[in-house]
């Protein structure tokens, strides 16, 4: 089913973006959490309206978006989030929230499909942000994430924590190496028990089984059958010579 929605989703679509979903997906997660909802044609026809109305505020020309640039390159954005250990986030900061916030702080408006973000960002510490403004014209802006009622950590406590995360991704790409490989190794046995299994049945199968009987074989078989049955007739005796009559 079709559906707008009403918050940036990972691995989804942005907020605004019109989106087919499963109707179960709808119904069990985006629905309850407020993320999306139907849409409409009425719904969606206001959508494109206020996108065109956006769009006015773009840079419609080289010149245009070179003077944008060069308002963005001394722009720096500020967002406060909740992090954990490592400086990780709760949440993220989206191409959305930058959009937004370039709107709120500086009235300039761009296209959140144009902010080329690596998925989103999910850490505390200064990230540098490429937005695409026109053909040829590209512009960086500095965006802070701290965490709420916090300051930035300083560069080695950064480094510190993307050191530990390679190191906890190495060593997870190491056991799931270790894993494929026993699997392999299963693997290969269970082929290699298979093919023997297969080759003795081969074997047996090439064995020479015995000839038919042909229908001559059949015809003499049955002959030694019925002398078994029966007997043969007996001889009659020969007949005894005459007396020859006395002299």
């Amino acid at each position: 089913m079709d559906v707008i929605l009403l918050k940036d989703v990972e691995q989804v679509g942005l907020r605004g973006d019109v989106v087919n979903v499963a109707r179960g997906f709808m119904r069990n997660y985006l629905e309850p959490r407020g993320l999306a909802e139907p849409a409409t044609p009425a719904r969606v026809a206001e959508l494109e309206k206020r996108e065109a109305q956006r769009a006015r505020h773009e840079a419609a020309t080289a010149e245009q978006a070179q003077e944008i640039a060069a308002t963005l390159s001394s722009t720096v954005l500020r967002f406060e989030r909740n992090a954990g250990p490592r400086g990780r986030l709760f949440g993220s900061v989206t191409a959305t929230d930058i959009a937004d916030e370039l709107w709120t702080a500086k009235k300039i408006r761009v296209d959140r499909r144009k902010i080329e973000l690596d998925g989103t960002i999910k850490r505390i510490g200064i990230h540098v942000v490429p937005i695409a403004l026109f053909e040829g014209v590209k512009a960086e802006v500095q965006t802070q994430v701290v965490p709420e009622g916090g300051e930035l950590p300083s560069e080695e406590e950064v480094a510190a924590w993307e050191a530990e995360d390679r190191a906890e991704e190495a060593e997870a790409a190491g056991e799931t190496e270790e894993h494929e490989e026993a699997e392999a190794q299963i693997a290969a046995a269970i082929a290699e028990e298979e093919a023997a299994e297969e080759e003795s049945e081969a074997g047996e199968a090439e064995e020479p089984a015995e000839p038919e009987p042909t229908a001559e074989d059949q015809r003499a078989t049955e002959t030694d059958a019925a002398w078994e049955q029966h007997e043969a007739p007996a001889e009659e005796p020969a007949d005894e010579p005459a007396e020859e009559p006395a002299p």
